[in-house]
């Protein structure tokens, strides 16, 4: 189900699954992606009992821009508040990628409101030569990852709407925001908040990921006081789409465990 919470000034647009009464799951995207791109494993954990959120974050998918440009303690501030809006007071949190630097600081800021958290390919160690990316860059590796898994008709479909959003105005007047939000959040290290964090964690890691490799993976390990890294074989940075139902499944033995 697809509906919109209004959280200050901002419409979020968000998609539910699952029970209604079970346990609720937060699932946040990464940079460029949209809450169309955790569905595969939303969906999932909704069957398994889960009542699941994936918000698309300001400034993608369907909720506008942030007013000005953000950083990441105003998004995770904008989340805290989404959560706070739809009475939820403790849930497990999913972060992918910009996702993850969100769920580090609400697991170490806001440490009453979380049960339990799945980082994966998570962003948040400061890369060694700095931002080498693009949010484009990042878009296009995605799309050869889905090639790569059969689903090109959902690449191209994402790769049409992505096109269209680049050459509307509207996207076009939108991306001087975007752009210093992404200069803000880029080179931020987190390592500080990841050795704060008390909940369980636990990381979902593709040996393959070029964009947050494997390394960021086994030093959030280190760092996180109860936390531990299972490795997907020859997946990407999309790891958790390209194992979807692998990582349900571990997923739900995690949260499950008491």
């Amino acid at each position: 189900m697809a509906s919109t919470v209004q959280v200050n000034d901002l419409s979020i647009h968000h998609l539910m699954v699952g029970a209604k009464g079970g346990h609720p799951i937060i699932m946040l995207h990464g940079w460029g992606a949209s809450s169309d791109l955790l569905m595969p494993l939303g969906e999932r954990l909704g069957k398994l009992g889960y009542r699941v959120y994936m918000p698309d974050l300001p400034g993608f998918g369907k909720t506008p821009p942030p007013p000005s440009a953000w950083g990441v303690f105003d998004y995770t501030a904008c989340m805290i508040e989404y959560a706070d809006a739809l009475g939820i007071e403790k849930a497990a949190w999913f972060g992918h990628s910009f996702g993850g630097r969100l769920c580090q600081i609400i697991g170490a800021d806001y440490p009453a409101q979380v049960d339990k958290i799945v980082l994966a390919d998570s962003a948040g160690i400061r890369p060694a030569v700095g931002a080498i990316s693009s949010v484009t860059s990042v878009f296009k590796g995605f799309m050869r990852g889905l090639d790569s898994l059969g689903l090109g008709g959902l690449s191209e479909q994402l790769a049409s709407r992505y096109r269209a959003r680049v050459g509307s105005a509207d996207y076009n007047a939108a991306t001087g925001v975007m752009r210093e939000t992404f200069k803000r959040v880029i080179d931020q290290d987190l390592q500080a908040w990841a050795a704060r964090i008390q909940a369980p964690t636990l990381l979902l890691w593709g040996d393959q990921d070029q964009d947050t490799p494997l390394s960021d993976g086994e030093r959030l390990e280190k760092l996180i006081p109860n936390a531990g890294l299972v490795i997907f074989s020859g997946a990407g940075h999309y790891s958790y789409l390209e194992r979807a139902a692998d990582a349900a499944v571990i997923m739900n033995k995690f949260l499950s465990d008491v």
